[in-house]
């Protein structure tokens, strides 16, 4: 790709894509095709409620193999709903992009039973680096912040469209 390449997911004026898509259109279709293929996401039992320019919501309620010895949820498991979330925001362009580093802190312990909803939303987005913010919730109660920096790899991601 050389500099000036209109890729999918750029903004043309009129506020579309090159191929006529809205923002909105794009990472909708992101979601849709990264969801199509993520077995990992799928199989843990996660929702995608919604995936806009730069945000993603996806939901989990935590099953009884995924408590500690505590009794509690085990930490890896919102780390995982929380990186999932961050990856639907930051491919919300269609481009491939992928974790360069990622940290949680959590705040309060989530249990057996609890529905636990991670809201992703892009922070810093341009060239190739990024920055996401990921809050973690039961309820109105954050469980957990997660930060993500990522990194674009420049190709897109999104199914060919036949006929624009």
């Amino acid at each position: 790709m050389a500099p000036g390449d209109i890729v999918p997911g750029d903004i043309v004026p009129g506020g579309t894509t090159p191929d006529g898509m809205t923002p909105e259109d794009t990472a909708r279709l992101a979601g849709e095709t990264m969801w199509a293929s993520d077995a990992a996401t799928k199989a843990l039992g996660m929702e995608l409620l919604a995936v806009t320019p730069g945000r993603a919501v996806l939901a989990m309620v935590v099953r009884p193999d995924m408590v500690n010895g505590h009794k509690l949820a085990h930490g890896g498991f919102i780390f995982t709903l929380a990186d999932s979330a961050f990856a639907y925001a930051c491919n919300s362009h269609g481009i491939t992009t992928v974790a360069a580093l990622c940290s949680i802190t959590y705040l309060k312990p989530a249990h057996e039973g609890d529905r636990l909803v991670a809201e992703a939303r892009a922070i810093t987005e341009g060239g190739r680096s990024g920055l996401t913010d990921v809050t973690v919730r039961v309820g109105d109660t954050v469980v957990a912040e997660f930060r993500g920096y990522s990194r674009s790899l420049g190709n897109s991601f999104l199914p060919v469209q036949e006929g624009g």
